[in-house]
Protein backbone atom coordinates (compact mmCIF):
# COMPACT_ATOMS: atom_id res chain seq x y z
CA UNK A 1 0.00 0.00 0.00
CA UNK A 2 2.99 2.13 0.64
CA UNK A 3 2.79 3.55 -2.96
CA UNK A 4 -0.46 5.21 -2.51
CA UNK A 5 0.25 7.12 0.68
CA UNK A 6 -0.07 10.42 -0.15
CA UNK A 7 -1.91 13.41 0.94
CA UNK A 8 -5.77 14.18 0.04
CA UNK A 9 -7.51 17.28 -0.39
CA UNK A 10 -11.38 18.01 -1.37
CA UNK A 11 -12.30 20.88 -3.87
CA UNK A 12 -16.10 21.89 -3.12
CA UNK A 13 -17.87 23.70 -5.70
CA UNK A 14 -20.48 23.99 -3.45
CA UNK A 15 -23.33 23.18 -5.49
CA UNK A 16 -27.14 23.44 -3.96
CA UNK A 17 -28.58 20.24 -4.04
CA UNK A 18 -32.25 19.51 -5.55
CA UNK A 19 -34.47 20.64 -2.31
CA UNK A 20 -32.31 22.74 -0.44
CA UNK A 21 -31.80 26.52 -0.99
CA UNK A 22 -28.53 28.31 -0.77
CA UNK A 23 -28.21 28.87 2.65
CA UNK A 24 -28.35 25.33 3.20
CA UNK A 25 -25.47 24.41 0.39
CA UNK A 26 -23.12 26.71 2.03
CA UNK A 27 -24.23 24.87 5.65
CA UNK A 28 -23.29 21.46 3.64
CA UNK A 29 -20.12 22.96 2.88
CA UNK A 30 -19.40 23.53 6.12
CA UNK A 31 -20.49 20.18 7.64
CA UNK A 32 -18.24 18.66 4.83
CA UNK A 33 -14.93 20.91 5.76
CA UNK A 34 -15.63 19.47 9.16
CA UNK A 35 -16.21 15.80 8.18
CA UNK A 36 -12.82 15.62 6.26
CA UNK A 37 -10.63 17.56 8.60
CA UNK A 38 -11.91 15.07 11.32
CA UNK A 39 -10.94 12.18 9.07
CA UNK A 40 -7.81 14.17 8.29
CA UNK A 41 -7.42 15.65 5.20
CA UNK A 42 -4.90 18.09 3.81
CA UNK A 43 -7.16 21.06 2.93
CA UNK A 44 -10.28 21.64 1.58
CA UNK A 45 -10.55 24.59 -1.53
CA UNK A 46 -13.62 26.41 -2.82
CA UNK A 47 -14.04 26.93 -6.36
CA UNK A 48 -15.31 30.54 -8.22
CA UNK A 49 -18.36 30.10 -10.38
CA UNK A 50 -20.47 33.32 -11.64
CA UNK A 51 -24.51 33.01 -12.72
CA UNK A 52 -24.89 29.71 -12.16
CA UNK A 53 -27.85 29.41 -9.92
CA UNK A 54 -26.97 25.77 -8.85
CA UNK A 55 -23.57 26.55 -7.54
CA UNK A 56 -23.21 28.98 -4.28
CA UNK A 57 -19.73 29.53 -5.33
CA UNK A 58 -19.56 33.02 -6.42
CA UNK A 59 -17.90 34.75 -3.63
CA UNK A 60 -14.93 32.27 -2.91
CA UNK A 61 -13.30 34.61 -0.27
CA UNK A 62 -16.07 35.20 1.61
CA UNK A 63 -17.06 30.98 1.91
CA UNK A 64 -12.86 30.45 2.98
CA UNK A 65 -13.61 32.95 5.87
CA UNK A 66 -16.48 30.99 6.56
CA UNK A 67 -14.93 27.57 6.60
CA UNK A 68 -12.13 28.79 8.81
CA UNK A 69 -14.31 29.95 11.26
CA UNK A 70 -15.86 26.68 11.46
CA UNK A 71 -12.76 24.41 11.50
CA UNK A 72 -9.81 24.16 13.21
CA UNK A 73 -6.63 23.14 11.44
CA UNK A 74 -7.62 22.17 8.07
CA UNK A 75 -6.13 24.75 4.99
CA UNK A 76 -8.38 26.61 3.37
CA UNK A 77 -8.08 27.61 -0.22
CA UNK A 78 -9.39 28.60 -3.31
CA UNK A 79 -10.02 26.44 -6.23
CA UNK A 80 -9.11 29.30 -7.51
CA UNK A 81 -9.50 32.79 -7.66
CA UNK A 82 -9.92 34.00 -11.65
CA UNK A 83 -7.80 36.45 -11.65
CA UNK A 84 -9.23 37.81 -15.05
CA UNK A 85 -12.19 38.56 -12.51
CA UNK A 86 -10.03 40.52 -9.58
CA UNK A 87 -7.38 42.90 -9.12
CA UNK A 88 -4.80 41.17 -7.51
CA UNK A 89 -4.20 44.43 -4.92
CA UNK A 90 -7.72 43.35 -3.34
CA UNK A 91 -7.00 39.70 -3.43
CA UNK A 92 -3.91 40.22 -1.61
CA UNK A 93 -5.94 42.39 0.90
CA UNK A 94 -8.48 39.78 1.43
CA UNK A 95 -5.98 36.91 1.83
CA UNK A 96 -3.76 38.97 3.89
CA UNK A 97 -6.30 39.65 6.16
CA UNK A 98 -7.79 36.08 6.17
CA UNK A 99 -4.14 35.35 7.23
CA UNK A 100 -3.56 37.44 10.03
CA UNK A 101 -6.63 35.65 12.07
CA UNK A 102 -5.87 32.40 10.82
CA UNK A 103 -2.34 32.15 10.07
CA UNK A 104 -0.80 29.23 8.34
CA UNK A 105 -4.30 27.70 7.50
CA UNK A 106 -4.73 29.64 3.69
CA UNK A 107 -3.88 28.79 0.00
CA UNK A 108 -4.62 30.95 -2.77
CA UNK A 109 -5.17 28.55 -5.81
CA UNK A 110 -5.16 31.08 -9.03
CA UNK A 111 -7.19 30.55 -12.67
CA UNK A 112 -6.63 31.96 -15.66
CA UNK A 113 -10.51 31.67 -16.81
CA UNK A 114 -13.22 33.93 -16.21
CA UNK A 115 -14.81 31.03 -14.46
CA UNK A 116 -18.19 31.85 -16.47
CA UNK A 117 -19.89 32.85 -19.84
CA UNK A 118 -18.69 35.73 -21.54
CA UNK A 119 -21.59 37.99 -21.00
CA UNK A 120 -21.13 37.50 -17.31
CA UNK A 121 -17.10 37.89 -17.25
CA UNK A 122 -17.76 41.33 -19.10
CA UNK A 123 -19.68 42.44 -16.28
CA UNK A 124 -17.17 41.52 -13.93
CA UNK A 125 -13.66 42.13 -15.35
CA UNK A 126 -12.26 45.42 -14.14
CA UNK A 127 -10.74 46.04 -17.45
CA UNK A 128 -12.17 45.69 -20.91
CA UNK A 129 -8.92 44.67 -22.06
CA UNK A 130 -8.46 41.15 -21.97
CA UNK A 131 -6.83 40.35 -18.78
CA UNK A 132 -6.48 36.28 -19.42
CA UNK A 133 -3.04 38.07 -21.37
CA UNK A 134 -2.03 39.89 -17.90
CA UNK A 135 -2.04 36.16 -15.55
CA UNK A 136 1.11 36.10 -15.30
CA UNK A 137 2.35 39.51 -14.34
CA UNK A 138 -0.84 39.31 -11.92
CA UNK A 139 0.66 35.88 -10.11
CA UNK A 140 3.96 38.06 -9.45
CA UNK A 141 2.73 40.74 -8.44
CA UNK A 142 0.53 38.85 -5.73
CA UNK A 143 4.09 36.78 -4.63
CA UNK A 144 5.05 40.51 -4.09
CA UNK A 145 2.14 41.60 -2.04
CA UNK A 146 2.61 38.45 0.23
CA UNK A 147 6.32 38.70 0.16
CA UNK A 148 8.89 40.90 2.50
CA UNK A 149 8.38 44.55 2.79
CA UNK A 150 11.83 45.28 1.57
CA UNK A 151 10.56 43.86 -2.16
CA UNK A 152 7.52 45.78 -2.51
CA UNK A 153 6.61 48.84 -4.39
CA UNK A 154 5.04 51.71 -3.21
CA UNK A 155 1.61 50.05 -3.14
CA UNK A 156 1.35 47.33 -0.60
CA UNK A 157 -1.20 44.92 0.85
CA UNK A 158 -1.90 46.03 4.25
CA UNK A 159 -2.56 43.47 5.98
CA UNK A 160 -0.47 41.04 3.41
CA UNK A 161 2.75 42.00 3.17
CA UNK A 162 5.20 39.06 4.89
CA UNK A 163 2.14 36.83 5.14
CA UNK A 164 3.83 34.15 2.33
CA UNK A 165 0.58 32.57 1.44
CA UNK A 166 1.18 29.92 -0.50
CA UNK A 167 0.07 30.13 -4.15
CA UNK A 168 -0.37 27.75 -6.55
CA UNK A 169 -1.43 27.42 -10.32
CA UNK A 170 -4.12 26.22 -11.49
CA UNK A 171 -4.86 24.87 -15.07
CA UNK A 172 -6.97 22.63 -17.60
CA UNK A 173 -4.93 23.39 -20.27
CA UNK A 174 -1.24 23.17 -21.19
CA UNK A 175 -0.52 27.18 -21.06
CA UNK A 176 -0.76 27.02 -16.87
CA UNK A 177 1.82 24.12 -16.62
CA UNK A 178 4.02 26.17 -18.75
CA UNK A 179 4.02 29.50 -16.30
CA UNK A 180 3.71 26.90 -13.27
CA UNK A 181 6.88 25.13 -14.25
CA UNK A 182 8.46 29.08 -15.76
CA UNK A 183 7.68 30.92 -11.79
CA UNK A 184 8.47 27.35 -10.02
CA UNK A 185 5.02 27.34 -7.94
CA UNK A 186 3.02 24.15 -7.29
CA UNK A 187 0.58 23.02 -9.79
CA UNK A 188 -2.72 21.53 -9.70
CA UNK A 189 -4.60 20.41 -13.55
CA UNK A 190 -8.79 20.13 -13.40
CA UNK A 191 -8.84 16.15 -14.54
CA UNK A 192 -12.25 16.65 -12.95
CA UNK A 193 -13.75 18.09 -15.39
CA UNK A 194 -11.25 18.62 -18.49
CA UNK A 195 -8.58 15.56 -18.38
CA UNK A 196 -8.01 15.97 -22.23
CA UNK A 197 -4.21 17.73 -21.73
CA UNK A 198 -3.68 16.04 -18.35
CA UNK A 199 -0.87 13.56 -19.24
CA UNK A 200 0.48 16.45 -21.75
CA UNK A 201 1.18 19.21 -19.05
CA UNK A 202 2.33 17.18 -16.04
CA UNK A 203 4.92 15.87 -18.62
CA UNK A 204 5.40 19.59 -19.10
CA UNK A 205 5.78 20.97 -15.90
CA UNK A 206 7.89 18.34 -14.84
CA UNK A 207 10.74 18.56 -17.30
CA UNK A 208 10.71 22.48 -17.29
CA UNK A 209 10.60 23.17 -13.47
CA UNK A 210 12.61 25.94 -12.68
CA UNK A 211 13.25 25.66 -8.74
CA UNK A 212 12.63 28.77 -6.67
CA UNK A 213 12.21 30.44 -3.53
CA UNK A 214 8.94 29.20 -3.26
CA UNK A 215 9.52 25.38 -4.59
CA UNK A 216 13.02 23.52 -5.03
CA UNK A 217 10.98 20.75 -6.84
CA UNK A 218 7.46 20.11 -8.70
CA UNK A 219 4.70 19.59 -6.74
CA UNK A 220 1.92 18.52 -8.77
CA UNK A 221 -1.54 17.85 -8.04
CA UNK A 222 -4.39 16.38 -9.87
CA UNK A 223 -8.11 17.17 -9.14
CA UNK A 224 -10.23 14.07 -9.82
CA UNK A 225 -14.26 13.05 -9.23
CA UNK A 226 -14.01 10.25 -6.66
CA UNK A 227 -17.24 8.22 -5.95
CA UNK A 228 -16.59 5.55 -3.78
CA UNK A 229 -19.29 3.38 -2.38
CA UNK A 230 -19.82 -0.38 0.15
CA UNK A 231 -19.85 -1.84 -3.51
CA UNK A 232 -19.59 -1.21 -7.21
CA UNK A 233 -23.23 -1.57 -8.03
CA UNK A 234 -23.79 1.14 -5.19
CA UNK A 235 -21.48 3.63 -6.46
CA UNK A 236 -22.22 3.19 -10.29
CA UNK A 237 -25.93 4.26 -9.05
CA UNK A 238 -24.02 7.34 -6.72
CA UNK A 239 -22.49 8.17 -10.08
CA UNK A 240 -25.68 8.96 -11.63
CA UNK A 241 -25.83 12.10 -9.62
CA UNK A 242 -22.31 13.22 -11.32
CA UNK A 243 -23.29 12.17 -14.57
CA UNK A 244 -26.69 14.23 -14.28
CA UNK A 245 -24.12 17.40 -13.08
CA UNK A 246 -22.16 16.71 -16.15
CA UNK A 247 -25.37 16.53 -18.73
CA UNK A 248 -26.56 20.00 -17.21
CA UNK A 249 -22.94 21.27 -18.08
CA UNK A 250 -22.77 20.11 -21.47
CA UNK A 251 -27.05 21.12 -22.23
CA UNK A 252 -26.38 24.68 -20.47
CA UNK A 253 -28.83 23.95 -17.77
CA UNK A 254 -29.12 24.72 -14.15
CA UNK A 255 -30.44 22.23 -12.36
CA UNK A 256 -29.83 21.52 -9.58
CA UNK A 257 -27.73 18.60 -8.40
CA UNK A 258 -30.16 15.58 -8.33
CA UNK A 259 -31.00 11.99 -6.83
CA UNK A 260 -29.04 9.23 -8.38
CA UNK A 261 -31.55 7.09 -10.61
CA UNK A 262 -31.36 3.80 -11.86
CA UNK A 263 -30.33 3.96 -15.15
CA UNK A 264 -29.11 7.22 -17.32
CA UNK A 265 -30.63 5.86 -20.91
CA UNK A 266 -33.61 8.23 -21.85
CA UNK A 267 -32.12 10.76 -19.90
CA UNK A 268 -29.35 12.01 -21.97
CA UNK A 269 -28.81 11.65 -25.97
CA UNK A 270 -25.69 9.02 -27.05
CA UNK A 271 -23.95 12.38 -28.24
CA UNK A 272 -24.84 14.03 -24.78
CA UNK A 273 -23.74 10.72 -22.98
CA UNK A 274 -20.25 10.68 -24.94
CA UNK A 275 -19.81 14.55 -23.99
CA UNK A 276 -20.15 14.18 -20.56
CA UNK A 277 -18.28 10.87 -20.29
CA UNK A 278 -15.13 12.66 -21.10
CA UNK A 279 -15.66 15.39 -19.12
CA UNK A 280 -15.57 12.55 -16.13
CA UNK A 281 -13.55 10.70 -17.52
CA UNK A 282 -10.71 10.37 -15.07
CA UNK A 283 -13.29 9.20 -12.11
CA UNK A 284 -11.88 6.98 -9.41
CA UNK A 285 -15.46 4.69 -8.82
CA UNK A 286 -16.50 2.45 -6.70
CA UNK A 287 -16.03 -0.13 -3.73
CA UNK A 288 -12.98 0.26 -1.14
CA UNK A 289 -11.09 -2.40 -3.22
CA UNK A 290 -11.45 -0.65 -6.65
CA UNK A 291 -10.33 2.17 -5.25
CA UNK A 292 -7.58 1.27 -4.19
CA UNK A 293 -6.67 -0.36 -7.20
CA UNK A 294 -7.85 2.66 -9.78
CA UNK A 295 -5.67 4.85 -7.40
CA UNK A 296 -2.65 2.27 -7.63
CA UNK A 297 -2.81 2.32 -11.63
CA UNK A 298 -2.98 6.02 -11.60
CA UNK A 299 0.16 6.58 -9.17
CA UNK A 300 2.16 4.16 -11.34
CA UNK A 301 1.26 5.77 -14.23
CA UNK A 302 1.36 9.31 -13.08
CA UNK A 303 3.20 8.97 -9.39
CA UNK A 304 1.57 12.64 -8.38
CA UNK A 305 2.19 14.52 -5.26
CA UNK A 306 -0.96 15.00 -4.40
CA UNK A 307 -4.69 14.26 -5.05
CA UNK A 308 -7.55 16.73 -4.81
CA UNK A 309 -10.89 14.90 -4.88
CA UNK A 310 -14.80 16.60 -5.86
CA UNK A 311 -17.54 14.46 -5.02
CA UNK A 312 -20.88 14.93 -6.75
CA UNK A 313 -22.91 12.93 -4.93
CA UNK A 314 -26.69 13.97 -3.54
CA UNK A 315 -26.71 12.53 0.53
CA UNK A 316 -24.28 14.32 2.13
CA UNK A 317 -24.05 11.12 4.05
CA UNK A 318 -22.92 8.64 0.86
CA UNK A 319 -20.42 12.10 -0.02
CA UNK A 320 -18.98 11.97 3.18
CA UNK A 321 -18.56 7.90 3.56
CA UNK A 322 -17.06 8.36 -0.07
CA UNK A 323 -14.05 10.64 0.91
CA UNK A 324 -14.02 8.22 4.14
CA UNK A 325 -13.45 4.99 1.54
CA UNK A 326 -10.80 7.17 -0.17
CA UNK A 327 -8.76 8.01 2.70
CA UNK A 328 -8.80 4.41 4.14
CA UNK A 329 -6.81 3.71 0.98
CA UNK A 330 -4.71 6.15 1.16
CA UNK A 331 -3.51 5.06 5.11
CA UNK A 332 -3.51 1.20 3.92
CA UNK A 333 -6.48 0.67 6.07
Amino acid sequence: MSNIQIPVSVLNLVPIREGQDAKEAIDSMVDLAKATEAMGYSRYWIAEHHNTSTLVSSATSILMKHTLEHTNKIRVGSGGIMLPNHSPLVVAEQFGTMATIYPNRLDLGLGRAPGTDMMTASALRRSQNDSVYTFPDDVNALLTYFGPSDKQEYVKAFPGVGTNIPIYILGSSTDSAYLAAKLGLPYVFASHFAPRYMEEAISIYRSRFQPSEYLEKPYMMVCLNVIAAESDGEARREQTTMQQFFLNVVRGTQSPLRPPVESMEGIWQPHEKEMSLSMSSVTLLGSKESIKDQLTSFQEKYNVDEIMAVSYIYDPEKQKRSYEILKEVVDGK
